[in-house]
């Protein structure tokens, strides 16, 4: 407990530093003229009416990753798109030449998973799911963009190798067995990626996209990096259904955009991190993935993808997976102080022999001021290796729907410059196929209450609270 309090402290420390720098270089460049592109444009006009908390000039001097033409806003994980729309939270530094971003989420929380009691597979315990995310770019000629990416977690130094309680959640292994009814830790060193983007013209660009590790073109942004998600500190249960693949060692992605229509193709390797949190797997390069994306409106990001994965699970060495996924993304700023997310997702897991596994996920967000309320609905089959299950009792097909709803808040309780401090709670209801009562009991209910540390919202007014 002592080691995560030190955590939070340092974190605010470095949070207030950060502003202190980001003012300082604002007032060092503050009379440094600023081109802006067409799509920077009409960014700054669907803007119109929000009070900044920082200077426009200065918040749209950082472009999209991989494109000139597009605005910061629509970046999320890997190579995803989310909406033009949707709400930054981090600290933005610059150099004459270089534009570097931070953002990090961190939960101190107590989480019980099985809170009536009713069966034998929750756990309860005090974790801190975390991960923070920098990334810096600069331009290359007139046309060429340079962009680099690192995230890391500590999620196995704080939380431990064999993660934190989640019923139903499955995917990974652990000394020798699948992990299952708790969501694995995240490996210290979750991305480490560089890019290079030529623009073609205002309305196209190529890209060229290596990690390791690294996301491919696969799915929707993962759920951390989606505005309807950073408050809720839990990994969704049909994760390993649709953006399980945003921590691959050795990711190769290719691209164009024409317009708002994007395509990529991935080469990257199928098997998911092995339980040593602190290395860098083997490189295979086995598998392939290849996404449509579509924004048609700053409040839009819609995306359809598919997926071939080699052996992704290191027990079930013999099982390749075709991954299909269709999602859309919603964010809109009601106010000044008031926004609301929201997403829409679907998956299959295909393997050889078996029936698709399906599982679909909405979730959203609302924002104001101080005040967050979410809720996450889930629906995922669940078969017997999933859950670990003894087929001679089930059959070696059986599949088990599981629902999964969830409603939570967060109230921000301190800022110290661009930090904040929020506490929070939220309540789970599980609904199962009556066949896992034995195991998990009729209708389970999780119950957390955590700590959220986070920086502010960028471009909003500093006074609106």
């Amino acid at each position: 407990m002592k080691k995560l309090i030190g955590i939070f402290g340092i974190a605010l420390l470095m949070g207030y530093h950060a502003n202190a720098q980001h003012e300082h270089h604002h007032m060092q460049d503050s009379t440094k003229p600023m081109q802006m592109s067409d799509t920077m444009k009409r960014d700054h006009m669907n803007m119109e009416g929000m009070e900044m908390d920082q200077p426009m000039n200065h918040h749209m001097s950082m472009s999209h990753s991989y494109s000139l033409n597009l605005p910061m806003n629509r970046n999320g994980s890997g190579t995803g798109w989310l909406p033009d729309a949707s709400p930054m939270y981090g600290y933005m530094f610059h150099t004459p030449k270089w534009m570097y971003m931070l953002h990090y989420n961190l939960f101190l929380r107590y989480n019980n998973q099985d809170f009536t009691n009713k069966g034998s597979r929750g756990g309860s315990e005090f974790d801190a799911p975390d991960w923070l995310m920098f990334m810096g770019q600069r331009q290359v000629g007139k046309n060429g963009l340079f962009h680099f990416g690192l995230m890391a977690s500590l999620d196995a130094p704080l939380g431990g190798n064999d993660g934190y309680p989640l019923l139903f959640q499955s995917g990974e292994a652990y000394k020798g067995r699948s992990i299952v009814d708790r969501q694995h830790p995240h490996d210290l060193i979750s991305e480490l990626s560089v890019s290079y983007s030529q623009a073609l013209s205002p309305k196209a660009d190529v890209f060229v996209y290596l990690g390791y590790p690294g996301e491919p073109a696969l799915g929707p942004v993962a759920f951390m990096h989606r505005p309807s998600a950073m408050d809720n500190p839990d990994a969704p249960i049909t994760h390993h259904w649709v953006d399980a693949t945003h921590i691959t060692f050795g990711v190769a992605t290719i691209g164009v955009r024409y317009g708002q229509f994007k395509l990529e193709g991935s080469s990257f390797t199928g098997r998911e991190p092995d339980e040593n949190r602190y290395n860098f797997d083997k490189p295979r390069f086995d598998s392939w993935s290849g996404r449509l994306s579509f924004n048609p409106s700053a409040n839009w990001a819609l995306q359809v993808s598919h997926g071939f994965i080699k052996s992704p699970e290191l027990l079930h060495a013999g099982e390749d997976v075709n991954r299909t996924t269709a999602s859309a993304i919603y964010s809109k700023a009601l106010s000044t102080n008031s926004t609301f997310n929201a997403t829409a997702v679907w998956g299959m897991n295909k393997v050889k022999a078996h029936e698709g596994e399906n599982a679909a996920l909405l979730e959203a967000e609302w924002r104001r001021k101080k005040l967050a309320l979410y809720g996450r609905y889930e629906w995922a089959q669940k078969g017997i290796e999933e859950l670990s299950l003894d087929e001679n009792t089930f059959g070696h097909d059986a599949v088990f729907p599981v629902n999964a709803f969830t409603a939570g808040f967060n109230y921000d309780l301190l800022k110290i410059g661009q930090t904040r401090l929020a506490a929070g709670s939220q309540i789970t209801f599980y609904h199962a196929d009556k066949r896992l009562d034995p195991l998990y009991g009729k209708n389970p209910m999780a119950v957390e209450v955590c700590l959220r540390l986070y920086p502010s919202l960028m471009g909003m007014k500093k006074n609106s609270e």
